[in-house]
């Protein structure tokens, strides 16, 4: 099987083959595998559901949770359409709660890191005045809360939410970067066995069987970044330096402002050769391919590829236009859809991105397509690729 052939079998797969239970349009089941990855909102959450309290007889929920993500947001529930919520979030790898009840908020944090790609058993309950996290089957989250304007009994409805919230984040007590590179499954929320209403948008992302740290394009789209927004020139002699390491195919980054356009990979030849790094399946390892680490340098009046001058124009300040905000792409050129002709989206998985040996988190960009995962890629040959 040749290069191409191999990277359109990852491709398809990753479209394709989805565990997730469906039901009616709009709807989907809870209680299977479920990526919380993929939408198209930060805050908004991929699905959602309600009943009436009176129909519930335990304010429990259950579930299994997988991630390499560091921050963002889990699992939300409501009454009083929203006066009074909870949010289970992780902030560094560590879960977080914040609960806003009557006139109070509340925010603690605790427990053991979850963010290192292994399925992790969850439950959230309600005992009375307390809310309990518990993880792999010890309490690790023990948070209570009291006021005089707390009723005795809940009346009305409970709302419940995955991966987003349903009221507005700056009823928040301490704000987080929401978005959530990760998986659930086996989820038992208060028993309810209604399909849960999913975003507009929404389409059936897979879960891998296993992941690794990285960032994975699948060859459908890019994050993009303002400059102006990224480290800055220390010393003007040592420009700036973009350093990318990984495996990939087609377009790594693009580089756009008013004055010039500059494409990694360039035009086909020589240069491409040079600059496309090939899908491989090495016989008895793990990994879809061989990392490769790649380095851009952007000088006053030149951009310099892993040592090499790859364009040189006395015309253009490359460090004056990234201080005053370019546009900086990676794996495809804004403006080209999944249909055009030229379009080389990325397909492949890149491990690190650094600019000034910092590094650079993909739920920073302004604008990530939602087939993007920012922190996790597959861990598996390509046969291997989904959970069931």
């Amino acid at each position: 099987m040749d290069y191409l052939r191999k990277a359109s079998v990852l491709l398809v797969l990753y479209l394709n083959v989805t565990w997730l239970c469906l039901g009616s349009a709009g709807k989907v089941s809870g209680g299977e595998v479920i990526n919380l990855g993929h939408k198209s909102t930060a805050w908004g959450p991929l699905m959602h559901i309600s009943a009436n309290l009176s129909s519930i007889s335990s304010i429990t929920s259950n579930f299994e949770f997988r991630t390499l993500d560091p921050e963002g947001i889990i699992f939300y529930g409501d009454t009083k359409e929203g006066q009074d919520f909870f949010v289970l979030s992780l902030r560094d790898g560590i879960p977080e709660v914040q609960i806003r009840k009557a006139n109070m908020l509340a925010s603690v944090k605790g427990g053991p890191k979850l963010n290192d790609g292994v399925w992790h058993k969850l439950e959230l309950r309600s005992e009375g005045k307390y809310v309990v996290v518990e993880i792999n089957d010890k309490a690790e989250l023990v948070v209570g809360m009291e006021s005089d304007q707390t009723e005795d009994v809940l009346t009305g409805k409970i709302r419940l939410a995955l991966g987003g919230m349903l009221v507005d984040k700056k009823r928040l007590l301490h704000p987080f970067n929401p978005e959530m590179d990760a998986c659930v499954r086996a989820g038992n929320w208060l028993n309810l066995s209604s399909l849960w209403d999913v975003e507009p948008s929404w389409k059936p992302s897979p879960c891998f069987l296993e992941i690794k740290k990285g960032s994975y394009f699948p060859g459908s789209g890019l994050a993009l970044f303002n400059t102006s927004d990224l480290p800055g020139v220390e010393a003007e002699e040592k420009g700036i330096t973009i350093e990318v390491y990984g495996s990939w195919r087609g377009t790594l980054l693009s580089l756009q402002s008013l004055s010039f356009q500059y494409i990694l990979p360039g035009v086909k030849g020589k240069e491409s050769r040079a600059l496309t790094v090939e899908l491989t399946e090495e016989s008895g390892s793990s990994n879809t391919a061989e990392s490769t680490k790649l380095t851009l340098t952007l000088l006053k009046h030149s951009l310099v590829l892993n040592g090499e001058t790859e364009l040189e124009n006395k015309s253009i300040d490359f460090l004056s236009s990234w201080t005053e905000g370019m546009s900086l792409a990676f794996g495809g050129v804004p403006g080209e859809t999944e249909d055009s002709t030229d379009a080389h989206h990325l397909q492949g998985c890149l491990e690190r991105i650094l600019i000034q040996g910092q590094d650079i988190d993909l739920d920073q960009a302004f604008f990530k397509h939602v087939s993007i995962s920012s922190h996790s890629c597959p861990g598996k040959a390509v046969n291997e690729l989904t959970d069931s």
